[in-house]
């Protein structure tokens, strides 16, 4: 009988496990198919006791400088820095424009949610094609504005897609969802949220 020593069976097992990474191990398992977790980073938020009355937008501007745009920072605009640029972001009516800012979007009419105290946030989202949320819900409206690659939505209501330079308003509240990086290059996006203060930010869901 050949006698196998303990390095020899350290290399077969190598071998093996080598095989079932390259060859063996199915295209379809859990471990191939699970993608990366898209980056979300929050950059500003404001609380406030009441938002004002009528339809409302997200007004997204740029300014030359920080100081600039908090000039031009209203009770219900956030100022945030990304992607090398100044930005303000304000809720409010439709047809204005601030002072000395450079009007890029207006995304809305925004789904409001009745609340004794709003939370309005602008988040960075941003990872390599493929990467992806959990299912989840805000207590309020989520609206996304992309500075590049491309960025999907899915709800029970489908998936859309949005690519750089464009936005959507997005869902009402406790909308399950699930956001991707959808393109062929990295995604950057900026994400803009007016949610009820008193509860979670965000809660795990399912889609059905």
């Amino acid at each position: 009988m050949p006698v196998v020593h303990r390095r020899d069976v350290r290399a077969a097992v190598k071998g093996a496990t080598a095989l079932l990474l390259l060859g063996g191990l199915p295209l379809s398992s859990p471990v191939a198919q699970q993608a990366p977790a898209l980056v979300i980073r929050p950059l500003a938020e404001k609380r406030l006791t009441e938002l004002p009355s009528g339809p409302l937008f997200w007004r997204i501007e740029t300014f030359p400088s920080l100081g600039e745009a908090r000039a031009a920072e209203g009770p219900t605009a956030l100022v945030v820095e990304a992607a090398g640029r100044v930005w303000l972001f304000t809720l409010g009516p439709a047809g204005v424009v601030s002072e000395g800012g450079g009007k890029l979007a207006e995304v809305g009419p925004i789904p409001l949610v009745e609340a004794p105290q709003y939370l309005l946030r602008i988040n960075q989202a941003s990872g390599p094609p493929g990467s992806v949320t959990p299912v989840h819900t805000h207590p309020g409206s989520e609206a996304f504005y992309v500075l590049a690659g491309e960025t999907t939505q899915r709800t029970s209501h489908g998936a859309v897609r949005v690519a750089a330079g464009s936005a959507i308003a997005g869902h009402g509240a406790d909308m399950p969802m699930e956001v991707s990086s959808s393109g062929s290059t990295d995604l950057l996006s900026l994400v803009m949220f007016v949610v009820d203060a008193t509860k979670p930010f965000s809660s795990s869901a399912s889609i059905r």
